[in-house]
């Protein structure tokens, strides 16, 4: 099969079953992450004991630390007159768990935005949540750079702009990006080049 070739419905699943299941960690791995909801946020199943600090997740590949670091100069051109992090959005940067979330969007914009959530998720959660997103939210997914990537766009609801997510997994590392007419070409291409290359 063409690995860039767009595929769908339960052909989708049979790929993602296949892709993932290949990633099956050796035993004594560290327990895996609950999947980030779009908001960015995500819960831990590392201990049965509730804790006020998150366990890091242990990935085979560093999880970035820096939003800028990670994008290629052609990227940063594109998001050059966006604000990043700006504290009035909430947490940012490098967050108690180990995972980076990065927001680009001006304060005063009403809509326009883009937030990216770098994390660890071992292959169970990670099959199971894109699973999900094929068979529940009708997300299209494809195989590019040795990863999963899986995506979907849609009109927004109260501008006529474009909103969606992109989801690229591989080796237990999860890019999740919603948007919001602000789709940079290239964004998510750059960070695995920069995490995997």
């Amino acid at each position: 099969m063409n690995a860039s070739r767009l595929i769908t419905g339960a052909a989708a699943l049979l790929l993602l079953t296949g892709v993932l299941a290949g990633c099956a960690g050796e035993p004594g791995d560290s327990p895996s992450n609950a999947a980030p909801s779009p908001s960015g946020s995500a819960s831990s199943e590392a201990s049965a004991t509730p804790s006020a600090t998150p366990t890091p997740t242990s990935t085979p590949v560093a999880l970035p630390k820096d939003c800028k670091e990670m994008l290629s100069e052609d990227v940063l051109a594109q998001l050059a007159d966006v604000p990043l992090n700006d504290p009035s959005l909430g947490a940012s940067g490098v967050q108690a768990d180990g995972s980076l979330l990065c927001i680009w969007r001006d304060p005063a914009a009403d809509t326009t935005g883009l937030v990216t959530e770098i994390s660890g998720m071992n292959r169970g959660p990670a099959l199971d949540m894109l699973n999900a997103l094929v068979e529940d939210e009708a997300f299209t997914c494809f195989t590019p750079d040795d990863g999963t990537r899986c995506e979907k766009t849609w009109e927004n609801a109260l501008y006529p702009v474009t909103d969606g997510r992109t989801l690229y997994w591989r080796d237990d590392v999860l890019i999740d990006t919603t948007y919001s007419n602000l789709a940079p070409s290239g964004y998510t291409a750059s960070i695995v080049a920069s995490l995997f290359d």
